[in-house]
């Protein structure tokens, strides 16, 4: 449910939003691939702040590393998770997007 919403309030912007991957509907993590104009800006997790409510956390390694750092550590994520959900957002602010839809 989270995230349909997350891709509609995208699309409803004026983005791109897509599912890569489609993990567990009840427990699969969310990693959310943002971009602008086909730029990686970040790859960001949602997780538990241990207080009721959830944040999203920067990971993976360095945008400016390039993109194929960022394709081995989802592959690596994707072997180790089979449930992960992988979203890739092409939007100007879609970490801003992500955090008020999934936060």
């Amino acid at each position: 449910m989270l995230v349909s919403a997350l891709i509609r309030r995208v699309q409803d912007s004026g983005g791109f939003a897509s599912v890569l991957h489609k993990g567990d509907a009840i427990s699969g993590t969310i990693l959310v691939q943002c971009l602008d104009k086909g730029k990686e800006t970040g790859l960001f997790e949602r997780i538990s702040d241990y207080a009721g409510g959830y944040r999203l956390v920067a990971c993976g390694p360095d945008k400016d590393g390039g993109p194929h750092l960022v394709a081995d550590y989802i592959a690596r994520r994707r072997r180790s998770d089979p449930d992960l959900w992988l979203i890739e957002l092409d939007i100007v602010d879609a970490e801003r997007l992500a955090v008020e839809t999934l936060c």
